[in-house]
């Protein structure tokens, strides 16, 4: 999960500071490898939110269409909001 590569990857951090500081090259390493993991475990969790995002606005755009050809009103306000959804899931993953 995103907060789970956060946690890892400030941990790391931490701990690779300390071993440079007291001159542990195995903490040091240590950090670095725990940070490397979170940063990568924090961008696929990225990578998998802005995908679902993409889903949810593209089937939420595709069912709000259907329900405004066919007079479905609630099909059309349901698609908006799953639509609607799925662009904040994207703008809330989206890389910096």
């Amino acid at each position: 999960s995103k907060s789970t590569g956060q946690w890892h990857s400030t941990k790391g951090s931490a701990v690779e500071t300390i071993g440079d500081l007291t001159g542990s090259q195995s903490w040091a390493q240590s950090g670095q490898r725990e940070h490397a993991a979170g940063e990568a475990e924090y961008n696929a969790a990225q990578a998998k939110g802005y995908a679902e995002g993409t889903k949810d606005r593209v089937g939420g755009r595709k069912d709000a269409v259907v329900g405004a050809f066919t007079g479905d009103r609630e099909q059309e306000a349901t698609g908006n909001v799953r639509r609607d959804k799925g662009e904040t899931q994207q703008n809330w993953n989206r890389s910096a």
